[in-house]
């Protein structure tokens, strides 16, 4: 902070130094005046700070700033001929600018206190009460009158919320609603009963400044007002609620005989009012209990029961609740709810869950990111492939994209105006993955929907359906697959007649299907159904050119999603995402761009200390020199590629301490994959010790 020296302790030196005292901006070492009786130096002396009669003596100390407030020319040229240069001098005609300046801002505080006074003299004499709260709902102002009506004392409602104060408080409604709310009946927390009018307190330039409630004390007049209100006025009003209502509602009195039902209740019933006013509650039942009866005898309510009224007898859904006035039971209310309403209503559910599942497909071919030659080869295939109706096979390791080239041959068909349903085949069970691919009918198995329920086949019908990890289907699952590629037809589960469907497959899968055909794990002839157009989706460590792409797409997604605005990579980190190996593919590569911009805090671009976790990697699936040993001379390629994956599978499992799940997971392999693979190569958890 600054030092200051103020030559001349006179009213404008005075001014100047409560001005920097009350800043705190600069800080004063000494005031110098030849007026020992200067008002500034007895100001000065009293707060400790350094004072003197002759500036020659003060300007020799470290000093950036001097204010002469003489008002004498020539000592201000001596002084100014006497400091150093880099010591800041402001003149005497400078420093009376600004004391007159302060001395205005004086008189305008002093008029200010002025009219606060007067303001808070009007504010605390007037007889209604007055509160006012800022846009934060806040108390700012609580006048005697509020004091007394609320029993509350000012001091402990200032700069509290309303709500806090005055229990249930409307006032931060105004605050929302910007509406002036006339006449308000309200009840204070002491009982005491308060008109009242809130009105919202707004700027010239619209902006919401705060809101006031004024209100005074009627609890005389509401008292005489209940006493002599006419109660059938109170009742026509009631009735006309109810007539307008567009839910059927029936009212009973406390021995249960009807007081008034609506047309609503009539509309469901098929009951006149003679019918039923005066009635007791059973007169509209045609089968069930009474659930008037039962309230008035529980004082509970009791809701959603199921029954039949009225001589056509109309299915409903039922809900009584007990009236008690001052705890006594003065009758109940039910509410009626249509049956076949609340089946309308399941079907919109239904429709709008299928409109969720069957989601349009969202990429096109311009979303997917790469220059290389693997991959230029691929989307090549992929585009031709989508001008076909052929099933397309896409094939390739876990993370390199293949929903995304399914999305992308959906859209680029002439399908592309239909639906396009997704299936992970390895997240369902085997029961479950038949019933929806295929549908069901009714009674078809224990817990089956009435009526049974279209498969995801017909669903995707005239459009197109991918199925993910195909490699996972079961045996029966597969006959059944095999039938729609042949015949284009389904039979939904527990039914015997066909239906003949249009779609095209797009199937998808990181297992060796050769290999799953050797082994019996998958049908010979699907393969050759499927494998009409594969296409070899290329992993990440062989297109390595297209990393700087992928990188600047995935910056320019997470700074959308996390509201970032990372610009890019270092050359350092460029070169760590170069040399790692990527065995999670495309997908990992996300996952670490989304992490390293997450922790790399507001920086504009990602550096090799951000991608910690790539150099710290032991991921399993890369090959070390341990693994390099089992590399055996004169062995056939495949017992080679065999006996690999068996190491690679081992090494997993340890790293995971026999979790299967998380071995699965750091393998790029489904858990029903991975028990396969143990089994296959007798690795057992025994071994992992």
């Amino acid at each position: 902070m600054q030092k200051v020296i103020i030559i001349g302790a006179g009213q404008g030196g005075s001014s100047i130094y409560r001005l920097l005292k009350e800043t705190e901006m600069l800080i004063v070492t000494a005031v110098v005046d030849i007026n020992r009786e200067a008002k500034g130096l007895q100001l000065a002396s009293e707060d400790g700070v350094q004072i003197g009669y002759d500036w020659r003596q003060f300007i020799k100390e470290p000093v950036d700033i001097i204010i002469e407030v003489t008002g004498d020319e020539e000592v201000s040229k001596q002084i100014r001929s006497s400091i150093k240069e880099e010591v800041i001098f402001i003149p005497g005609s400078v420093a009376y600018l600004m004391a007159k300046l302060l001395s205005q801002k004086e008189e305008l505080i002093s008029a200010l206190s002025n009219q606060t006074y007067k303001f808070n003299l009007i504010f605390n004499t007037t007889d209604n009460g007055m509160i006012v709260i800022n846009p934060d709902e806040e108390i700012i102002l609580f006048n005697k009158s509020a004091e007394t009506m609320t029993g509350i004392e000012k001091k402990q409602a200032i700069g509290k919320k309303i709500g806090d104060v005055i229990s249930g408080s409307l006032l931060p409604r105004v605050l929302h609603s910007r509406r002036v709310e006339t006449n308000q009946e309200f009840v204070l927390g002491s009982g005491l009963k308060i008109i009242t009018t809130r009105i919202p307190v707004i700027g010239d330039n619209g902006q919401l400044i705060g809101a006031v409630s004024i209100f005074k004390d009627i609890t005389e007049l509401v008292d005489l007002a209940e006493e002599i209100t006419d109660l059938k006025n109170l009742k026509t009003m009631l009735q006309a609620i109810i007539q307008s209502s567009d839910e059927a509602i029936s009212v009973v009195d406390e021995d249960g005989k009807g007081l008034i039902i609506n047309p609503a209740y009539s509309k469901i019933t098929g009951l006149a009012e003679e019918e039923v006013i005066g009635k007791p509650a059973t007169a509209d039942i045609s089968e069930g209990e009474s659930v008037h009866m039962k309230v008035l005898k529980t004082r509970r309510a009791i809701r959603g029961v199921p029954m039949r009224v009225g001589p056509k007898r109309k299915e409903v859904v039922v809900n009584v609740a007990p009236v008690i006035v001052d705890g006594i039971l003065k009758g109940s209310v039910g509410v009626l709810h249509d049956v076949s309403d609340l089946q309308s209503m399941s079907r919109e559910l239904n429709r709008a869950r299928q409109i969720i599942r069957n989601l349009e497909a969202k990429y096109t071919f311009e979303d997917i990111i790469g220059q290389s030659d693997e991959m230029a080869i691929a989307i090549e295939q992929a585009k031709l492939g989508a001008k076909t109706p052929a099933t397309v096979l896409l094939r390739g390791e876990s993370g390199t994209g293949k929903e995304l080239f399914a999305h992308a041959i959906h859209n680029a068909s002439d399908r592309k105006y239909n639906k396009f349903v997704r299936v992970n085949c390895a997240a369902l069970s085997e029961s479950l993955l038949e019933s929806e691919l295929f549908g069901y009918e009714e009674g078809a198995f224990s817990g089956a929907k009435r009526g049974g329920k279209r498969g995801l086949f017909e669903e995707a019908d005239k459009g197109s359906i991918f199925l993910d990890e195909i490699g996972e289907l079961t045996a029966s699952t597969q006959a059944k697959l095999l039938r729609v590629l042949q015949e284009g037809e389904i039979t939904r589960v527990g039914g015997t007649k066909p239906l003949q469907i249009n779609v095209r497959i797009i199937a998808a899968t990181n297992v060796n299907l050769e290999k799953a055909i050797a082994n019996g794990g998958f049908r010979e002839d699907l393969y050759y159904r499927l494998n009409r157009m594969p296409i070899h989706i290329p992993s990440l460590r062989k297109r390595k050119e297209d990393i700087p792409l992928l990188v600047d797409r995935l910056i320019e997604k997470i700074n959308i999603e996390y509201g970032r605005n990372v610009e890019g990579v270092t050359e350092e980190a460029m070169k760590v995402l170069m040399a790692y190996d990527w065995p999670g593919n495309v997908r990992e590569l996300d996952n670490i761009i989304g992490r390293a911009i997450i922790f790399m805090g507001y920086q504009t671009h990602i550096d090799s200390e951000h991608l910690s976790t790539l150099a710290n990697s032991d991921s399993p699936v890369l090959v070390d020199s341990e693994m390099h040993a089992s590399i055996q001379q004169g062995e056939p390629l495949a017992k080679q590629l065999e006996g690999f994956e068996k190491e690679i599978i081992t090494k997993a499992m340890k790293q995971a301490d026999g979790n299967k799940t998380q071995a699965a997971k750091h393998l790029g392999l489904s858990v029903r994959n991975l028990y396969y693979k143990l089994e296959k190569y007798q690795i057992e958890n025994k071994s992992m010790q």
